[in-house]
Formats: structure tokens, C-alpha cells, sequence
């Protein structure tokens, strides 16, 4: 994405966190210029970029000045592995990121300090800053050995030129090999170690570890305890130099400590209905959730007799219902479709209803004053493939003194080249 491209998502941000109005009275200008500039017909990208800055620089989560360490933010989604590293101190240097509604998200609580790039395939590790931690929480692809050529496309004799060639993690591969930042964090599902028997996460750790030279440290950890949720994930730390990093070090809370009423909206007019943040989820003095997010009869129906059929059968499919005390099942993707996994009770003889989108972003651990600018539907998808992000600052605490050991080796290893 070009930063004009970026500047574009970023003026969209603006307007659906001010609305039209706000942000063409900001500008001295009326809507319909406003929309010739939404069109990427803006006269001056510059002067636009400062007003932008301002307007929404109170919402901005960019790192100020250098940061304590740097890291790049690949296959970034929505910025969640972002949040908890900066919250350890990191600054951000490069963004990488396909979906255009993940960049919308991401443009509006992060000011473009960077433009983000869309392809990572397309991405010459060259052009990447240098970083201390690498990040990316990327897709799972079969990874197929038969038939592949062994292409020796990184100076490598064998190896992952050979057997991760045509997937995602081999352009990661790739900037590790080219970049040798000191440390990495991979994040996965769970399956990622059982996916082909075995083989894809054989090959991942041969390719970091035989041929990249890089120690790794894999944990599954589940969620439950930082958020209402029961989520696992794998999480695959790497360091390029020995060091003592253990898992040990993790703290865990306990796993009944977060209850659904932490997330839930709390319908007892202590949320304001007309905050930006809240319009559209919730309504009324009372706060009270809005009436579309209600089951219609239809579906519920619906729900309760695949449930009712598969139980009968002996299977464990169907719907999950939570009240105030429970715990959750784990918010996917496919969330927007009917909500089935996590169903809110509103009460007996009446409809349960689904989450509203900024309880999804309570339940993956963001902040209340995280914007979520898109619509319903693309909101449920970006936090159903998002990370838990306390789970992140807990990763990102008990990596970074190992960070900053490595990168200050790095610094002085430079410093005697220099010299």
C-alpha cells in the first residue's frame, strides 16, 4: 500500500470515528469535496497527513520517539501482537498486511508513521528496516515436499528452499535469513504441530533451527485466565544467540479470574449509548443492547434443533450459551454468521443474542478505546483471527530482557565494524 493509498484509510478512519460532518468542518471544506477526497483526488497530501495526525492523535497507540527495541509487524491483521509489544516498550517499524479492512482497523489506531505493505510475496527483505524482533502471526499452509524443486534462492545448499518453497512462512524464512534480527515471535493455531502428522511443524523447526541458526522455545497457551475465553494457541519463540529464555518465567492467572460479566455490556446505563465508541452496539440511557444483535425466532429455531440432532447422535455440536458467570468457547471468524459458538442469555423464554462487536473486543483483551471502524461483519472476522492481546504483553515481558541483551550486542558488534 502507497502512502497515498494509506492516507486515503487513514481520512475513512477519521470518518467513521467523527463522522462526515466533524471531519469536513475540521477540513474548512463541504462533504462532497470530502467524498472527491475518499475518492483519492486529495490536493495536497501533506497538508491533509498533518491535519490527520492531529485530529486523531489522541487515539493514536504509535510508539513514541525510538522505543526500547524495534520490531516489524508482519501478517499484522489488526495490530494485536502490535499492542503487546509496544506495551513492553517496542516501537514499530514495518507493517505488513493484506486484507484492506485489517489496514482499515489498523490505520485507525495507529497513525501512519509507515505505509503498510499488502503483499508480503511481493516484499524484498532488503526494503525491511532493521529490527530487534520480527513478528507475524501467519496463516498455516500445507506444506508440500514431493516435486519441489531444490532451488537454491537464498545461497542455502537445502533446506527450506527445498520444502517450505510456495508457502507464507517461507517469506518469513526468508527476512530472517536476510534481516538475522535477534528474536521472533510466531503465533498459530494450536493444530499447527499436529497438521500433517507432524511434518509442517517439522519442517518449521528445521528450517529455524538447522538452517536458520535460530534456538526456538514452543508453548501452546491457552487464554483462558487473561480474557472469558477458552482459546489455544501455539506461540513460537526464537532467539539467534543463546540465552536463558524459559517459559517458566510465564505468568499465567487463574483460569476462572475473567467471567463473561467482564466483557459483557452492563445494561445498567453505566455505558453511554451516545459515545462514538458504543453507537450502534448499545442504546438508551440504560445502555441497553441493541435489538440486531437479538436471534431472530427463525435461526434460533434453527440452532436449537442442529443442536438437538447432533446431540442424539452422540456428537458434541451445537450451540454455546453463556450468562455473567461463564466462561467462553473460542470467538472464530465465523463468527458474523449466526454467533452459535457464544450465544449472551437475555433470560428464559427469550432469545439469546450474539455479542456485539466491542464485547468481541473485550473478550480478545483490547482496550475500550480501541475503534473499530468497520462494519459488523468485518469486525467479527478481524477479532475472531485476532491474538489475545494480554497474552502478547505477557510474551512480550518475558522476552524483552533477552531482546535487549541481543540487540545491544547487536549495536556494539556494529559499533566495532564501524570503528
Amino acid at each position: 500500500m502507497s502512502i497515498d493509498e494509506f492516507l486515503v484509510t487513514k481520512l475513512r478512519a477519521a470518518i467513521a470515528l467523527l463522522g462526515r460532518r466533524q471531519v469536513a468542518k475540521m477540513f474548512d471544506i463541504n462533504t462532497k469535496t470530502l467524498s472527491r477526497w475518499e475518492a483519492g483526488n486529495i490536493p495536497n497530501p501533506g497538508l491533509v497527513a498533518n491535519a490527520l495526525e492531529n485530529i486523531i492523535k489522541t487515539k493514536s497507540r504509535s510508539s513514541a520517539g525510538n522505543g526500547d527495541f524495534r520490531f516489524v509487524d508482519l501478517f499484522a491483521g489488526i495490530g494485536g501482537i502490535r499492542l503487546g509489544f509496544e506495551a513492553a516498550g517496542g516501537k514499530c517499524v514495518y507493517t505488513c498486511e493484506w486484507n484492506k479492512y485489517a489496514v482499515q482497523t489498523y490505520a485507525a489506531n495507529f497513525l501512519p508513521d509507515h505505509p503498510v505493505a499488502s503483499d508480503i510475496t511481493k516484499v524484498s527483505p532488503e526494503e525491511i528496516p532493521d529490527h530487534d524482533v520480527l513478528l507475524a502471526g501467519f496463516p498455516c499452509q500445507p506444506f508440500s515436499i514431493a516435486g519441489v524443486s531444490k532451488k537454491n534462492s537464498l545461497g542455502i545448499s537445502h533446506g527450506f528452499a527445498c520444502e517450505a518453497q510456495g508457502t507464507l512462512f517461507f517469506d518469513i524464512a526468508k527476512i530472517l535469513h536476510i534481516k538475522r534480527p535477534p528474536a521472533f515471535l510466531l503465533e498459530n493455531v494450536k493444530n499447527l504441530m499436529s497438521h500433517d502428522k507432524g511434518n509442517t511443524f517439522r519442517i518449521i523447526r528445521k528450517t529455524l533451527e538447522e538452517e536458520l541458526g535460530y534456538r526456538i522455545f514452543p508453548m501452546v497457551v491457552d487464554a483462558k485466565g487473561f480474557v472469558p475465553q477458552h482459546r489455544e494457541r501455539i506461540y513460537i519463540v526464537g532467539f539467534r544467540s543463546p540465552v536463558s529464555f524459559s517459559w517458566d518465567r510465564f505468568e499465567k492467572p487463574d483460569s476462572l479470574s475473567r467471567k463473561m460479566k467482564d466483557v459483557l455490556h452492563p445494561e445498567n446505563g453505566n455505558e453511554v449509548s451516545s459515545h462514538d465508541l458504543n453507537r450502534g452496539y448499545i442504546f438508551g440511557d440504560g445502555g441497553k443492547v441493541s435489538d440486531k444483535y437479538t436471534l431472530s425466532d427463525k435461526l434460533w429455531q434453527y440452532l436449537q434443533n442442529y443442536a438437538a440432532k447432533h446431540k442424539a447422535k452422540g456428537n458434541g455440536f451445537g450451540f454455546g450459551l453463556v450468562g455473567p458467570e461463564n466462561v467462553a468457547r473460542t470467538l472464530s471468524a465465523r463468527y458474523y454468521k449466526d454467533g452459535s459458538e457464544i450465544l449472551v442469555s437475555r433470560g428464559k423464554k427469550k432469545n439469546p443474542r450474539r455479542m456485539t462487536p466491542r464485547e468481541c473486543a473485550r473478550l480478545m483483551g483490547y482496550p475500550d478505546d480501541f475503534i473499530i471502524p468497520v462494519s459488523d461483519t468485518q469486525a467479527y472476522k478481524q477479532f475472531g483471527n485476532s491474538v489475545v492481546v494480554p497474552v502478547i504483553e505477557e510474551i512480550a515481558r518475558i522476552m524483552k530482557p533477552y531482546i535487549l541483551e541481543l540487540a545491544g550486542d547487536r549495536k556494539k558488534g556494529r559499533k566495532k565494524v564501524s570503528a
